[in-house]
């Protein structure tokens, strides 16, 4: 029995396993990017893999928060766009 990471949306709250979550990173350059392989380098966030989630946290800027950083629109619509696929 292998182990499973488990890891926090920080959106709802809920512990779940890594690979249903999305990463954002903040790269130390101050970038913000969605990070599908799970090994950027730099601070993360995870976002679970709902649109509901998204908008959640875009609403009340739950990613600027844990990220110490302003968060573009266009990683929220990229964001989506990785959901519905």
């Amino acid at each position: 029995m292998r182990k499973v990471p488990l890891r926090k949306c920080v959106a709802t709250q809920e512990q779940l396993p890594k690979k249903e979550l999305i990463r954002v990173v903040r790269t130390p350059e101050k970038q913000v990017i969605v990070d599908e392989t799970g090994k950027a380098n730099g601070r993360g966030a995870y976002l679970k893999k709902s649109i509901d989630a998204i908008d959640l946290a875009q609403k009340k800027k739950i990613l600027n928060r844990a990220l110490n950083v302003e968060v573009d629109d266009a990683v929220y619509d990229e964001l989506r766009k990785l959901v519905n696929e």
